[in-house]
C-alpha cells in the first residue's frame, strides 16, 4: 500500500472531496485509486485558515511506479506494517502461571496479550468490579463517604477509568504498539475515529463498558481475574520472586509477577521498600484544577471556527519557566468535563479531571501544576508520598475537614486574599467546595511560581487569568513519586521474576503509555517464560 501525508483540506469538505484530492495529489485516473483509509486526521490552523490535515493509506494502480515517480518526495511513501505480531506462544505446559497485579490500563493490556499468547495469566485487583466501584465512587462524590479500596484511584479499570479518556501520548514507539491498544479498545467498543482523529479519547461512560468486554475476552482465553485481592506481601527467595501474600491470609505461588499498581498503591510501595525491592524518588508536580467557561477556551483556541462540530470542544497546552527555577504548566486538560474528587485515603483531599465522550458539561479544566524533584523532599525513596500526604492532609483540613475542596478564585489568588464567594464560574467539583485562600495549600515556591505563570497565560489565553476561573486544591497524584526501578530486561534491578510496570513503576503517564509498557512487559515475561520451556 502507499501513504500520503500532510494532505490538507478544508474543514466542511465532503468524502468525494477527501477522494478527489487524493486523485489530483497523485496525478493518478479516479479508477487508478482502488481504495483508501484515513490513518490520522489533525487540525491545520496555520496563517489563520483551519483545515484538515489528513495521512491517507491507499491501494492504487501502479503503486511501485508512483513510489518511484515521488521518491524524493518526502509526503509520498510505501506504508509501513503497523499491525500487531506476537512474540511467542505458551509451551504446551506451564509449571506455573503468570501473576498481574493490578488492573488498571497496564494490567488490563498486560493480561490480554498474556492470554492471547496462552499464558492464562492470574490478575489480582485490590478494587471492585467496575460497576460496583462506580457506585462507590459516586458515594464520596455524592455523600462525602469514602471507601478505600474503591474509588477513583483502585478498581477495575484503574485511575483512566475516572478522567478524559485520553488516548495519545508523546512516547516513543517504533513498533507501534499504541496502535494494538488502540485496536483493543475498538473491538471493546470503542468508537472507530480512535484509529485515526489526532487526539483520541473516550471519557468515562464508554470505559466502563469495553472495560468489561476485555475482561471477558481475558477470561475466554483461560486467564483469571480475582477482584478485592489486596496483596499485602512478596515472598523473595535468593534473589528471585516466589508468591505472594493477600490481605485474606491466602498464598500464591508464581515465578513471574507484573506489578501495575497504579500510582496511589502507598501500602504496597511499603511492602516493597521493606522487602527490599530496589526503587527511587523521580520528579513529579503538584498543583491545583483550574476552571473556565468552556466557550472562552474555545474562542481562544478556535477563534471564528469555534462550535464548528467536527472541533468539538477545545483543548490546550500551557508551560512557563518561572524566574525561580520552577516549571508550571496545564496536566491532564478536560474540555468540556468536570473536576472530581480522586482521594484513596481518609481525612485527605485529592482533585483531578474528568470528561465524558461528548466533552459537553460548561467548564473546562485542567490541572495547573509546578514540578517537583527529590530535592524538594529529602529522605529516599519513600518520602514523595510523605510529601503528599501532607499536602493533602493540609487540603482536607482547608476544605473543612468534610471532603470539600478548598477553593479560589483566581482574581484573589494572585490579589493574595481569601475568596468568600463564587463568581460567574460555577465550580464542578464533588461534594462541593470550600471557599478560602490557598497561598498555604502548596510550598511558596510552587505559588509564587503559579502567580507569575497565570499572567502569561493570560496572553496565550485570552482570559486564561480571568477574576472569575476558579482553583480547586490540591492536585498531587500527576504521577508516581518513585521508580521501581528495572534493567534492560524489564525485570526489577535486585528481584528476578519482578516486572514493574506502568505508571506506579515510574514508567507511564495516561492512559496509552501504561496500556504499551504493559503489552512490553507482558512481552518480556512471555519470553523469559517461554525460554524457560
Amino acid at each position: 500500500m502507499l501513504r500520503i501525508t500532510e494532505l490538507k483540506l478544508p474543514l466542511d469538505h465532503s468524502e468525494q472531496d477527501l477522494a478527489a484530492a487524493i486523485v489530483t495529489f497523485l496525478g493518478i485516473k479516479p479508477a487508478d485509486l482502488k481504495s483508501y483509509t484515513v490513518f490520522k486526521r489533525s487540525y491545520d490552523a496555520r496563517r489563520g485558515v483551519m483545515s484538515l490535515a489528513y495521512i491517507i493509506d491507499m491501494e492504487v494502480e501502479g503503486e511501485a511506479r508512483l513510489l518511484a515517480r515521488f521518491k524524493d518526495d518526502i509526503h509520498v511513501l510505501a506504508t509501513p506494517d503497523t499491525s500487531y505480531h506476537f512474540v511467542t506462544q505458551a509451551p504446551a505446559t506451564l509449571a506455573k502461571r503468570p501473576v498481574v497485579v493490578g488492573f488498571g490500563p497496564c494490567g488490563l493490556l498486560a493480561a490480554l496479550v498474556l492470554a492471547q499468547m496462552g499464558f492464562k495469566p492470574i490478575v489480582l485487583e485490590r478494587g471492585k468490579k467496575v460497576r460496583e466501584r462506580t457506585k462507590d465512587t459516586w458515594g464520596l462524590w455524592r455523600k462525602n463517604v469514602l471507601n478505600p479500596e474503591s474509588n477513583v484511584q483502585f478498581g477495575e479499570g484503574g485511575a483512566g477509568t475516572f478522567s478524559d479518556g485520553k488516548l495519545y501520548s508523546q512516547i516513543k514507539d517504533p513498533r507501534h504498539l499504541g496502535r494494538k491498544v488502540l485496536t483493543e479498545f475498538v473491538k471493546a467498543g470503542a468508537p472507530e475515529e480512535i484509529l485515526f482523529i489526532a487526539k483520541p479519547h473516550i471519557g468515562t461512560f464508554r470505559l466502563v463498558s469495553m472495560v468489561e468486554k476485555m475482561r471477558a475476552e481475558i477470561e475466554s482465553l483461560g486467564g483469571e481475574i480475582r477482584f478485592q485481592q489486596r496483596v499485602t506481601d512478596l515472598h523473595i527467595d535468593n534473589g528471585h520472586v516466589r508468591g505472594l501474600t493477600l490481605a485474606d491470609g491466602s498464598q500464591i505461588e508464581a515465578d513471574h509477577v507484573i506489578l501495575a499498581l497504579g500510582h496511589s498503591a502507598r501500602d504496597t510501595f511499603e511492602m516493597l521498600h521493606q522487602r527490599g525491592v530496589f526503587m527511587e524518588a523521580k520528579p513529579f508536580s503538584v498543583g491545583f484544577r483550574i476552571e473556565h467557561p468552556q466557550t472562552l477556551i474555545d474562542k481562544a483556541r478556535w477563534g471564528k471556527y469555534a462550535g464548528h462540530p467536527i472541533l468539538g470542544a477545545a483543548d490546550y497546552k500551557l508551560v512557563h519557566h518561572a524566574s525561580n527555577g520552577r516549571a508550571v504548566y496545564s496536566f491532564c486538560m478536560c474540555p468540556g468535563g468536570q473536576v472530581v474528587a480522586a482521594t484513596s485515603e481518609e481525612g485527605r483531599v485529592v482533585t483531578n479531571g474528568m470528561s465524558q465522550y461528548s466533552r459537553a458539561e460548561r467548564n473546562a479544566n485542567s490541572g495547573l501544576v509546578v514540578s517537583i524533584n527529590p530535592e524538594d523532599y529529602p529522605g529516599g525513596a519513600m518520602a514523595g508520598i510523605a510529601f503528599q500526604r501532607a499536602l493533602e492532609s493540609h487540603a482536607y483540613v482547608l476544605g473543612g475537614s468534610t471532603y470539600e475542596a478548598p477553593a479560589q478564585l483566581v482574581g484573589d489568588f494572585l490579589a493574595g486574599r481569601a475568596s468568600t464567594a463564587v463568581g460567574s464560574v460555577e465550580p464542578s467539583y464533588q461534594p462541593g467546595v470550600h471557599w478560602t485562600d490557598l497561598a498555604t495549600a502548596l510550598p511558596d515556591f510552587a505559588i509564587a511560581a503559579m502567580r507569575e505563570a497565570l499572567p502569561e497565560f493570560g496572553k496565550k489565553i485570552r482570559g486564561y487569568d480571568m477574576h472569575d476561573a476558579v482553583l480547586t486544591g490540591v492536585e498531587t497524584r500527576t504521577s508516581s513519586p518513585l521508580r521501581i526501578t528495572r534493567g534492560e530486561d524489564l525485570q526489577s534491578l535486585n528481584v528476578k521474576g519482578l516486572y514493574p510496570a506502568g505508571e506506579g513503576a515510574g514508567y507511564a503517564g495516561g492512559i496509552l503509555s501504561a496500556g504499551v509498557d504493559g503489552i512490553r512487559v507482558a512481552e518480556a515475561l512471555a519470553l523469559e517464560m517461554s525460554s524457560q520451556g
